[in-house]
């Protein structure tokens, strides 16, 4: 599998990306510089200067809205182009290559693929919402493809395993060009006692994920950001926004702590296991593990080469199939 899937990915959340600041990044397999041009809007561009290879993360600055080299005074603007070189008579014409970006949902999202974006992330409702507490950010790496931390919402058997459900649970699976929905019930005790939520699950692309789980005691929406970070490791970032109690906001803190203590661990394990995993091409799946298969043939649109998944509308709607437990 090759290591960056054509997509957008989050590299950065909003209140990480100061004004006047450079922040330093590495993604994709490359050395990445973040700022903030004149105008507030971010931009993201590779790292190195091409005068003489200096890296403009550390010890550059932002002047005006460009980006000036550390070792030498050249600037560039958000879009990679040299502004100014001191001392010579012409500006150079180079630049820094860089990424299509778009900025909500306290997110920034880099496009990484061929040419201008198919396709848009929407915005998440839930990330602006007073509705819902501010996020639990648990970031971790893992020795794993991006594909494989995606398989595992559909990885029915794990359920059991991992996040003590009884038995695999049924799961519902809709795809359009680059978005997807899988949607099913995770049963569970906490805290002894036995907790009945549902879960849809929107992709979109290979590297977003929103994740809302509904109970009788607690709703959360998770934001999964899997990131490639080079050709051997990935990053999984996971914002949990949790809804905030009606009538008793105030024990809000004190769900996000069982929250953590619940949820963290689980996310822990699974990270062990996939440091240690190797990708089965052909895995050896039961009847009732249809799911993997499902996100396989739909993910397999966004490596070069394939053809391209198109717009939000492109096509029709592949109906709801059951991936879960058949008959």
């Amino acid at each position: 599998m090759p290591s960056v899937p054509h997509g957008w990915y989050a590299v950065l959340r909003s209140r990480e990306l100061r004004a006047g600041k450079v922040v330093a990044l590495h993604y994709f397999g490359r050395a990445l510089i973040a700022f903030r041009g004149a105008d507030g809007r971010a931009a993201v561009r590779d790292a190195h200067c091409p005068h003489y290879g200096a890296h403009l993360g550390v010890g550059g600055k932002v002047v005006d809205g460009t980006v000036e080299c550390p070792f030498h005074g050249w600037r560039f603007g958000t879009d990679g182009r040299c502004v100014e070189a001191p001392f010579a008579v012409r500006t150079p014409k180079v630049s820094i290559g860089g990424f299509p970006v778009r900025e909500h949902s306290g997110l920034v999202f880099v496009y990484a693929g061929p040419g201008e974006p198919a396709w848009e992330v929407p915005e998440i409702e839930e990330t602006g919402s007073r509705r819902f507490s501010s996020p639990v950010d648990d970031t971790c790496r893992a020795r794993i493809h991006i594909q494989e931390m995606r398989e595992n919402i559909v990885d029915e058997s794990h359920f059991h395993y991992i996040h003590g459900q009884s038995e695999p649970p049924v799961q519902e699976w809709r795809e359009d060009g680059p978005f997807a929905e899988a949607r099913g019930t995770i049963s569970r005790r906490v805290l002894g006692w036995d907790i009945h939520n549902t879960f849809d699950a929107f992709m979109y692309g290979p590297g977003v994920m929103v994740v809302r789980a509904h109970g009788p005691v607690l709703s959360v929406t998770a934001v999964a950001l899997s990131t490639p970070v080079d050709d051997r490791t990935s990053e999984l970032r996971m914002l949990y926004y949790l809804r905030k109690p009606a009538r008793l906001p105030f024990l809000t803190p004190l769900l996000k702590l069982v929250f953590r203590a619940e949820a963290l661990g689980e996310v822990r394990e699974e990270v062990r296991i996939w440091d240690h995993k190797i990708h089965q091409a052909r895995p050896v799946l039961l009847p009732h593990e249809k799911g993997i298969r499902a996100l396989r043939r739909w993910y397999a649109q966004f490596y070069p080469g394939a053809e391209s998944g198109g717009g939000a509308g492109a096509g029709a709607a592949a109906p709801l199939e059951e991936v879960g437990r058949g008959s």
